[in-house]
């Protein structure tokens, strides 16, 4: 209150002491809410997220990898519960979520989305059920998956209507209910027959199936190309090949077709506005069939998400998340800034969102992220992280810490399957043997055992692998000091391994802690490098202030390999981990897919750097590391082969299939 009429009226008072007095006023600062609201545009402006939910790809797509439009109808579901329920529509990096039903164990949504399926993209949709709770987050209680491209093998003729099993996120041999769903997708022939007569039926006043003179005019106007308004009579009677002074569905679809290969009289999109021929004739034909309400009465998924959990957060949450700027933006700065760590699973070809407790994010940030945590880390923080990981192991190994154990499952509800665990959950007498639990023997295949020139990932965790120690500090690693050599400590360091490649493999509390062995050869030797126990969270790693992987508590052992060359294998303690156990010792020869050791209770990372030159990392994982996004992989999925070897090279469909 005013506060900038005092501010002006000071300056202006300078004004006239020191100098002429003429000079204009400077214009008032602007007020807090207005930058406010500047930054709140800026925040928006750069958000990754399709702000329309239109489906539409990110880029562009290649003719031959388009396999059709999918429709995909959440009906209704059958479930033992008594509440009102909504419902995520999961694909690729991007969800949708139908409206609440108001009925209650038995909802029904009758809701729908189309979205472009590509021969070689994502194609298992996962489609999530949540209890609604208004005033915090809702509560996941079931889900079911559909592989979009298994239906192109049905030759289904028309829409098909399938009760699913709706699973329990906890254990999916349990079934909570029913979900029925229609899957329809479109081949490319009647993709472009749909979006022909959906075009028709902008200015088709009457509703006749035909276009008039007067009716083609208006749309030749909407496509927006002045090109083709000078010329609406001439383009007409090209369209009206039998001469009858009016235009039907084929002869408009068959003029399109003809004019985008000559001369595109399309412009802009009818509904969106947007520009079009960016790209190919049918990446407009995708935009435009996806902007059109497809005009069957069923309501229309809400888009612009990035996971499930994302689009299940209660309005009050929405509003906390709103008024602190927090990102969903895909990438770095989602693991080094915001409160939600995004992740690509592999396997389901989808972004899912790590569990993480806010308020130990922020404490985090504040730690790790600004001048004053670097502070506080050399005054003394890295004696009290230890002193506090020594006694969270003590208390985890007592007969008490057994009854934190199914609280443990609830916060990571739908992330840790029991069903995969080899001993039932009453066997674990205290919490850190539930933490170091083994997996059925057939929980994990191998994949490509007894082919030693193909390397598979360590662990069930969140993988970054680069190519070079330069392009892993270019995308990931932020500490001020980073090197091969800090890393591997001089008694475990060679010159091979200075320009060599590496892969990061972080576990989070939820993951199976048991790590394996990614290459078959000859454990040379250990060695052991104490140090501090920082986290090992994105947050920690992508600070410049401090060098988690150097300064951390590790245990490196060298791997000497017919096919890889020496391989060094680093197990790096963190924040709560004060414990690493190696089941193989110096000499000992190993099989790819062998259990290597564990780590105790907490989240922890691995390590493993290869010679310069010595393996070929997976295209998809070096895809992900150069966006700075991980992903989430098991262990025994491939990792990459072998550069010394001149054997062909893993097939990519295949190593999908594996996975």
């Amino acid at each position: 209150m005013g506060h900038s009429t005092s501010r002006h009226n000071a300056r202006a008072g300078a004004g006239g002491e020191g100098g002429s007095g003429d000079e204009p006023p400077p214009p008032p600062l602007p007020s807090r809410f207005s930058r406010f609201r500047t930054r709140l545009r800026l925040r928006r402006r750069d958000r990754c997220a399709d702000p329309s939910g239109s489906g539409k790809p990110a880029v562009a797509v290649a003719a031959d990898e388009f396999a059709g439009i999918a429709r995909i109808r959440i009906v209704k579901a059958d479930m033992r519960f008594k509440d009102k329920f909504f419902a995520c529509l999961s694909l690729g990096e991007r969800t949708y979520r139908t409206e609440t039903s108001d009925n209650t164990h038995k909802p029904v949504w009758n809701s729908e989305k189309k979205v472009v399926i590509e021969t070689n993209g994502p194609h298992i949709a996962r489609v999530s059920v949540f209890e609604t709770n208004r005033f915090s987050k809702n509560t996941l209680v079931g889900y079911c998956e559909v592989d979009l491209l298994d239906l192109l093998t049905k030759d289904l003729e028309e829409e098909h209507i399938q009760d699913l099993a709706l699973l329990d996120p906890s254990s999916s041999s349990n079934t909570l209910g029913t979900i029925s769903i229609s899957c329809y997708i479109e081949d490319p022939v009647e993709t472009e027959q749909s979006f022909a007569r959906r075009v028709l039926a902008i200015v088709d006043y009457n509703e006749d199936g035909k276009l008039s003179l007067s009716e083609f005019s208006d749309l030749m106007k909407a496509f927006g190309n002045g090109l083709a308004v000078n010329k609406i009579e001439e383009l007409f009677r090209q369209a009206d090949t039998n001469g009858d002074d009016i235009v039907d569905m084929d002869e408009l679809a068959a003029l399109l077709a003809d004019q985008q290969e000559k001369e595109p009289i399309i412009s802009n999109c009818p509904v969106c506005g947007e520009s079009l021929g960016k790209y190919d004739k049918i990446n407009d034909m995708i935009h435009m069939t996806l902007c059109f309400d497809e005009g069957t009465g069923n309501q229309i998924m809400t888009g612009g998400f990035l996971t499930d959990k994302q689009a299940s957060y209660g309005w009050m949450f929405k509003l906390s998340e709103w008024a602190n700027f927090s990102s969903y933006d895909v990438g770095l700065r989602s693991g080094s800034t915001a409160s939600h760590i995004l992740v690509f699973d592999r396997r389901a070809q989808r972004l899912v969102e790590e569990a993480i407790d806010g308020k130990i994010v922020l404490s985090m940030r504040a730690l790790y992220q600004s001048k004053v945590g670097l502070t506080l880390i050399n005054s003394g923080v890295k004696d009290i992280l230890r002193n506090l990981s020594e006694k969270q192991g003590k208390k985890m190994n007592s007969t008490e810490s057994a009854k934190d154990i199914p609280k443990f499952l609830d916060l990571f509800m739908g992330q840790i399957n029991m069903d995969e665990t080899k001993d039932p959950i009453e066997s674990f007498k205290t919490f850190n043997d539930f933490f170091v639990r083994q997996l059925k023997p057939d929980a994990r295949p191998i994949a490509y055992n007894g082919q030693d020139n193909i390397a598979t990932c360590a662990a069930d965790c969140r993988l970054m692998a680069f190519s070079s120690v330069d392009e892993s500090t270019r995308f990931w690693i932020k500490g001020r000091k980073f090197s091969i050599k800090g890393l591997l400590g001089a008694d475990a360091h060679f010159d091979a391994f200075t320009n060599g490649s590496l892969v990061i493999f972080r576990l989070a509390p939820q993951d199976y802690h048991r790590f394996h062995v990614p290459v078959s050869g000859i454990v040379e030797k250990f060695v052991e490098i104490p140090g501090c126990l920082y986290t090992v969270n994105p947050i920690a790693v992508n600070s410049k202030y401090c060098n988690v992987f150097t300064e951390n508590k590790r245990t490196i052992s060298i791997i000497s390999t017919s096919e890889f060359g020496k391989v060094a294998f680093v197990a790096i303690g963190a924040t709560m981990v004060g414990s690493i156990t190696f089941l193989k010792k110096e000499g000992d020869y190993v099989h790819k897919g062998d259990e290597f050791g564990y780590f105790s209770f907490g989240g922890s990372t691995v390590i493993c750097v290869f010679e310069k030159d010595a393996i070929q990392f997976d295209a998809d994982l070096l895809g992900n590391s150069e966006r700075s996004l991980e992903t989430l992989v098991q262990v025994g999925t491939t990792l990459g082969t072998s550069k010394r070897n001149k054997e062909p090279q893993v097939p990519e469909l295949q190593k999908c299939s594996l996975e």
